[in-house]
């Protein structure tokens, strides 16, 4: 590797103000604002706005979609009716 090409690799804290979460990593990124850390050390802190703490997907928030409104906006808008798409039928005299 060259000398002097490469930016600093150093611990940071990326910190989410909205679910009050913060994670002591390394990172290139660099802060001029600083926290100290429960271990009385002090790094740069990068404030994100989401993260793992608060994204829907990893919280269990998501919004669920009316996948049921959609098929009828669907079907009135393609004609096709309700009453007119049979569920298959299962053949269990046949069946040993």
């Amino acid at each position: 590797m060259k000398k002097d090409i490469h930016p600093e690799y150093r611990p940071v804290v990326f910190r989410d103000v909205t679910a009050d979460f913060s994670i002591l990593t390394r990172s290139t990124r660099t802060s001029t604002q600083t926290v100290e850390w429960s271990d009385g050390a002090t790094y740069p802190v990068i404030d994100v706005d989401v993260s793992s703490a608060s994204h829907p997907f990893y919280t269990g928030r998501t919004r669920v979609l009316d996948t049921a409104g959609r098929v009828e906006k669907f079907r009135r808008r393609y004609g096709t009716d309700a009453s007119s798409a049979s569920a298959p039928t299962v053949d269990t005299e046949g069946a040993s």
